[in-house]
């Protein structure tokens, strides 16, 4: 458990301070310095779903008496993942042998895609911890019965579900297991009072975010495309690394079914690492639900799979070595050997590990554009944000923006119980604009387009204001946000330019 879980602290803290956050890890930072009747008020009307892990980063950062940042942020993601090394690999000791824990844990920790979320201000490296710590459970109470066993078992996945209502899917993922290792009535049971008292406590939040459902309106339906990238991101991105994994992943299930009632190791990663995304991807054939960090816990199951593949391949060759030398089938040098073999694994990698730590990797930095408002705007400069999340960068980073004011505003995110805030009607955004020589606009790249035409009001008064009495002067484009200063056409001629 150790060794895989510090190579993964020693992978997630490299480059942990990336530069800004983007906008998912600024909607945390930005709620979780709310109070908990704030957090509260605002779960009644949008992302019901991170309720639970915002009220925790609540006391993470509430701990960090000054202005905690980036960091802080991540830290959380990079314990979970660090606990999630130590998890798969004990998952792997117990239902197989010691270096098969070995090599997974350390497979889990040199994965890109895990290193990625290791370090993002979110619950998806939480949700992963706690699905496999549910299946050690699992596979324990599976084997070894008894009533609290399975009360542990429910206890752990409810709470995980509550960090994010996907990791429900777990559940099919451990009924497969069941299937596949015959398992008694008795286990069924057991499993089923578990599962009931997962689902009934998981009802509130189903309802309340189903309600919400139109956050994740932007959702398209996943492919086989997607489905093959998604197998790529679990064995390996880099060619060499993943035909290997993949190669090994299947010898791995050479003993999926054992005697009747055993629970396999292969029994236990191959449900893991399947079911869940691909129910997923099923159902969001009717409804788009499907993002590949939903379901990032599913992970797990592959390089125990990778692992237990390694290890028929160490045994064969330990059988196969010349009688009277130090190779035998659990030598300690086919051990080293499988270390090795990760440690390349990984080497191969260290570009995708090393790109994902630059600034500008994410879809956006708000850290930047922050940076470039306070460099740029004079105090009291009027500023719009087109459409109201581009404000996103003013909560991140309100320090940047204390000198400006906010032309639309006319109430906060806290005090509203909303995410960016209430903005005026679009009557009272002319007036106030009416008053302004000259405005810089935050907007996002797409409100760009010509023939965009957004939903509300306000957003379509802001868009016709700007292109009706104004022009623009000065540009700068920062990943996905654009910096517009417009003035008036008056000025414009003043200043030599339009």
């Amino acid at each position: 458990m150790a060794a895989p879980a510090a190579v993964m602290l020693a992978i997630g803290l490299w480059g942990l301070h990336r530069g800004g956050m983007w906008r998912d890890e600024a909607v945390t930072y930005q709620v979780a310095r709310r109070t908990v009747p704030q957090i509260w008020r605002l779960l009644h009307g949008v992302d019901a779903v991170h309720g639970l892990y915002y009220l925790l980063m609540h006391l993470v950062l509430a701990a960090d008496p000054g202005h905690p940042g980036e960091v802080v942020l991540r830290l959380p993601s990079v314990c979970a993942a660090a606990v999630t090394a130590a998890l798969v690999a004990t998952l792997g000791a117990r239902l197989a042998r010691p270096r098969v824990g070995l090599w997974a844990g350390l497979l889990y920790a040199v994965t890109p895609l895990v290193g990625h979320y290791a370090q993002e201000g979110r619950s998806y490296a939480l949700v992963a911890a706690g699905a496999t710590g549910a299946t050690l459970l699992f596979a324990r109470a599976a084997t070894e019965g008894g009533r609290r066993a399975w009360c542990q078992y429910g206890a752990v996945l409810g709470v995980t579900c509550w960090l994010h209502e996907f990791a429900v899917l777990l559940l099919l993922a451990h009924a497969g297991t069941l299937v596949l290792a015959r398992s008694s009535g008795k286990v069924w049971r057991g499993w089923c009072c578990a599962a009931g008292g997962v689902a009934l406590s998981l009802l509130p939040m189903v309802v309340v975010s189903h309600g919400q459902s139109a956050q994740v309106a932007w959702l398209t339906e996943p492919d086989l495309e997607t489905a093959q990238d998604l197998l790529r991101q679990y064995l390996g991105p880099t060619d060499r690394v993943y035909w290997a994994c993949l190669a090994l992943a299947l010898l791995g299930l050479t003993r999926l079914v054992g005697r009747r009632g055993e629970v396999t190791l292969a029994a236990v990663a191959l449900p893991l690492a399947v079911l869940p995304p691909v129910a997923l991807m099923l159902a969001s054939q009717l409804t788009p639900l499907y993002v590949d960090r939903y379901v990032l816990y599913a992970l797990a199951g592959a390089p125990l799979l990778v692992a237990l593949g390694a290890d028929r391949v160490a045994g064969v060759l330990g059988r196969l070595w010349p009688r009277g030398t130090a190779i035998t089938p659990g030598s300690p040098a086919l051990t080293l050997a499988g270390v090795l073999a990760v440690v390349l694994a990984f080497t191969h990698q260290v570009p995708l590990l090393r790109s994902d730590r630059v600034a500008g990797t994410r879809p956006d930095d708000l850290g930047a554009v922050a940076r470039a408002v306070a460099r740029t705007l004079r105090p009291g400069d009027p500023v719009l944000f087109l459409p109201a999340h581009a404000r996103g960068a003013e909560l991140a980073y309100p320090a940047d923006f204390t000198r400006t004011r906010d032309v639309a505003l006319a109430e906060s995110g806290p005090a509203s119980g909303t995410l960016y805030g209430r903005e005026v009607g679009a009557a009272t955004l002319r007036r106030r604009l009416a008053g302004v020589d000259e405005v810089w606009a935050v907007m996002e790249k797409y409100a760009l387009v010509s023939g965009y035409r957004p939903r509300l009001p306000t957003e379509r008064a802001k868009l016709a204001v700007l292109n009706q009495q104004f022009v623009l002067r000065q540009e700068m484009v920062i990943d996905r946000v654009a910096l517009r200063l417009y003035v008036r056409p008056i000025q414009a001629d003043a200043g030599g330019s339009g």
